[in-house]
């Protein structure tokens, strides 16, 4: 990029200690970066990482820059991690998209805004509307009456249907299916008979959707993603679940139908949110948690057992196993009898009468 040290400082709000005008060429790790790259420190526990480094200039908090400003051209910002985000977007490549491809199928009652690109063999249904400055790679199909705001970033593969409506400054990565059928059936004489979904998809402003996801549209109302929710790869969202404003979710992650969860949440990887609950505000599920009933309180949960070894596993396994068999009526009755025991052992001890020296 060949960025001066002025210029960096300016775009991360952050305060120079050393040559302004020397130029760097990438933003790279601690352990990677070279005599002309930037890298940044992120607290004290990396500051022996960061002496080491061979970086020609450091991101770092101002408790730091006195130890580093003799070894590095330091900047100096609030939050050297904040600072580090927006660099990743000046040192990004740039996308290879420009104008419409002449081999992408519009529909001629689409609404197009400015400085759209769009890729090749991207099709584009009937009344669909894209907002200015949006940015459609190839093979993207998004279906009638589908709105989408400005600035948005659809990669390849994605479709889009429901006439779902989408945000601006939304992000959906590769192969992730907006607005497909929620898994809706109804039982009768033994046979499952499909319910058509007529909901739809909403989506907020700064949503970023990883690849590979699954958002299913709404049975009767819609499903709701609110603004600033960031999903990962790899993840199901049913039919009818509503996700308050700025909630991560790591990948592998399922919630089923009707859940709704609050704002800024965060689900760990593998977690399994059963349906038809209500999680509050400011709730974390550690990875792997199995949620089974709504919470009603904000803090950290978790379930599942913690990683042993495979002997010590099937040991507690088989104890536990033991245990579940075991009624608790009989547990309880043994515990008293062993308290009683105890008990009369207790008072059948001869007394002691203390020695002088005592």
């Amino acid at each position: 990029m060949n960025l001066s040290v002025a210029e960096i400082s300016r775009h991360v709000q952050g305060i120079v200690h050393g040559d302004s005008q020397f130029i760097v060429d990438h933003l790279k790790s601690l352990e990677n970066a070279g005599a002309t790259d930037i890298s940044f420190v992120n607290g004290d526990k990396y500051l022996a990482q960061a002496l080491a480094s061979k970086a020609g200039v450091l991101i770092a908090p101002k408790a730091l820059v006195e130890q580093l400003i003799p070894h590095y051209i330091v900047i100096e910002v609030a939050s050297p991690y904040l600072a580090f985000a927006q660099l990743t977007h000046l040192f990004a490549s740039p996308v290879s998209i420009s104008g419409i491809a002449e081999t992408a199928k519009i529909h001629e009652t689409a609404k197009i805004g400015e400085n759209v690109r769009i890729g090749d063999y991207a099709v584009i249904g009937e009344h669909v509307e894209i907002g200015d400055n949006s940015i459609i790679f190839p093979h993207v199909h998004i279906d009638s009456n589908v709105t989408i705001g400005q600035f948005a970033y659809i990669e390849s593969h994605v479709t889009i249907f429901a006439e779902t409506h989408v945000g601006d400054h939304v992000r959906i990565h590769a192969n992730t299916s907006i607005g497909s059928e929620g898994f809706g059936f109804a039982p009768y004489q033994g046979r499952w008979h499909r319910i058509a979904q007529i909901g739809r998809v909403r989506i907020g402003n700064n949503v970023r959707i990883g690849s590979n996801c699954s958002v299913d549209r709404g049975a009767l109302d819609d499903t709701v993603i609110d603004d600033g929710v960031i999903i990962d790869n790899l993840v199901q969202i049913a039919h009818n679940v509503q996700i308050g404003k700025h909630t991560a979710i790591a990948a592998n992650t399922a919630i089923a139908g009707s859940t709704i969860i609050g704002q800024h949440c965060i689900l760990g990887g593998c977690c399994a949110v059963a349906g038809h609950l209500t999680i509050a505000d400011h709730v974390q599920f550690t990875g792997m948690s199995m949620v089974t009933k709504s919470v009603s309180q904000s803090g950290t949960y978790s379930s599942g057992t913690g990683l042993l070894e495979n002997s010590a596993w099937k040991r507690a396994v088989i104890g536990l196993r033991q245990l579940s068999e075991t009624p608790v009526s009989k547990i309880v009755k043994q515990l008293n009898n062993l308290h009683s025991r105890i008990e009369q052992l207790e008072l059948s001890k001869p007394f002691v009468k203390p020695s002088n020296d005592e």
